[in-house]
């Protein structure tokens, strides 16, 4: 009996994905060359969103991939890792990547409020994965390094703000 022992890696996520209620892309970020085109992507995309579109539970396996995903209101939300990875980590990317955005936008986690803050999606995202390799999985922590990132990349035009 030969058994596959696959070497560790911190590489972990393939990609992260937000849609909205009809499948169109919101946010995308694949951080491995699996679908390398855009045109590739896109149809990954509309897979995942036509089986996973309709049903209530959490974790799908699609075309080799673990699929972790969530909904709410008008909004569904992907974490995809390899078929081998640990389906906790994975949701625990998720829950983060929910929780840091609910409380950045005071629970109203919607498409309008979204598109309105995807600076704070940007960095919240940056915070928590680097290259597919989980940093931070506290919520509480990636809002305040967001919010700590906004205040120093606005620190210029307060400082102005404040002589006036």
């Amino acid at each position: 009996m030969d058994t596959l022992i696959l070497e560790p890696s911190l590489y972990t996520v393939k990609a992260v994905l937000i849609m909205d209620n009809d499948g169109e892309r919101l946010y995308a970020k694949y951080y491995d060359d699996t679908y390398p085109t855009v045109k590739e992507q896109k149809a990954f995309e509309k897979n995942i969103f036509n089986k996973t579109h309709r049903t209530d539970s959490e974790i799908a396996l699609l075309e080799g991939l673990t699929v972790v995903y969530k909904s709410n209101i008008d909004l569904y939300f992907y974490v995809i890792g390899s078929s081998h990875e640990n389906e906790l980590m994975l949701m625990s990317v998720l829950n983060c990547l929910f929780d840091s955005l609910s409380q950045m936008l005071r629970k109203n986690v919607e498409k309008r409020a979204l598109l309105e803050n995807m600076e704070g999606l940007f960095l919240a995202v940056d915070e928590i994965i680097d290259g597919g390799v989980i940093l931070e999985s506290d919520p509480q922590q990636v809002v305040h390094r967001v919010a700590l990132r906004v205040t120093i990349s606005c620190s210029p035009l307060l400082t102005f703000m404040m002589l006036l």
